[in-house]
């Protein structure tokens, strides 16, 4: 089963819980701080200085790497880099926002941006929960990092 980025992405704003066997498995960890930050400046540079999601207008943007998971080859592939402010960014790694006790403010965001209903919103982070738990079931993921290509020179 190949999870493709426009089923997934049911709202505007989604949860993207990665598979514990792809935890660590992100640029920051296997770049090099100046190609990372070539990245980050990239995508930051792309969104105008605006959220890629909510488009909310801010100095303060990170740079959130889009995966696609193939469980058929099992292979975590890069879709994207994008720029989004700190709420967004929450909202899409919500397990991690709920390990540091700030689900709150970012259950708020995600009724905001979607304009959805509390009930909406424990539907959707349910099936996220649901995805993780069935991504979970394969314990080593390989990576797929042919997005950067684009970003390599071609002669």
């Amino acid at each position: 089963m190949v999870q493709k980025m426009d089923e997934v992405k049911k709202y505007k704003l989604n949860f993207e819980l990665v598979p514990d066997g792809c935890w660590y498995s992100n640029l920051r960890s296997i770049l090099s701080k100046n190609q990372w930050d070539f990245l980050k400046a990239d995508a930051k540079s792309r969104s105008g200085g605006k959220c890629s999601i909510c488009g909310a207008k801010t100095t303060r943007l990170d740079a959130h790497e889009r995966w696609r998971y193939d469980e058929n080859t099992h292979t975590q592939i890069l879709e994207d880099i994008v720029a989004v402010c700190k709420d967004c960014h929450s909202v899409i790694h919500i397990g991690r926002t709920q390990l540091c006790g700030d689900e709150t403010r970012a259950e708020q965001h995600f009724l905001k941006v979607n304009g959805v209903s509390y009930a909406e919103y424990r539907k959707a982070l349910g099936e996220a929960n649901e995805d993780h738990q069935r991504l979970n079931k394969i314990s080593e993921w390989k990576l797929d990092l042919s997005y950067l290509k684009r970003y390599v020179k071609q002669d």
